[in-house]
């Protein structure tokens, strides 16, 4: 299982089963202790696919696949979406592995397609929202994002905090 039998490559209207499956799976174990049962049991492939269908045709979403050509893992950024952080136009909205995916890799080379896609907009810097409890806050500062903000979010009226990293420039990332 080494990590060149992952491929990465922009995602296609085929990819939102794979991406809805990976959406779901991956809320389910990343987010167990932190987000309540009942949001989490409600998560369906189908209203995840739905999100993809939609999303994958303006572009920015990639998926890592595995030899088998099934998605393990996919990411998708675009423009920054609140306005409420100057000086930082693009941001990455998601990115999701399957947990017997993880810590191969395969973040770091979802993440850098994002980065080139937003360079070639004519964007560059960056930002991401995390949960502070997720344990993918140290992927982020190990890529060189520096907290910029903490925010609170209600998930199925549980308050909890998302942490905002920010790359002032994406350019020497990769």
């Amino acid at each position: 299982m080494g990590q060149n039998a992952i491929k990465i490559r922009k995602a296609n209207l085929s990819d939102t089963k794979g991406i809805a499956k990976v959406h779901v799976e991956s809320w389910k174990t990343t987010y167990a202790n932190i987000v309540p049962d009942e949001y989490l049991n409600k998560l369906t492939y189908e209203s995840r696919e739905q999100i993809w269908i939609n999303s994958i045709p303006n572009g920015g979403v990639y998926v890592a696949e595995n030899n088998e050509g099934e998605i393990v893992g996919f990411s998708s950024g675009g423009k920054e979406r609140s306005g409420d952080y100057d000086g930082f136009d693009g941001e990455l909205y998601a990115i999701y592995i399957l947990k017997e995916y993880q810590g191969q890799g395969i973040g770091r080379a979802l993440v850098q397609p994002i980065m080139e896609e937003l360079i070639g907009m004519g964007l560059n810097s960056m930002l991401v929202l995390v949960l502070r409890d997720n344990a993918s806050c140290l992927f982020y500062e190990a890529l060189g994002g520096k907290k910029i903000d903490e925010i609170e979010v209600q998930i199925a009226g549980k308050k909890l905090t998302e942490v905002v990293y920010g790359w002032e420039n994406v350019k020497g990332v990769f």
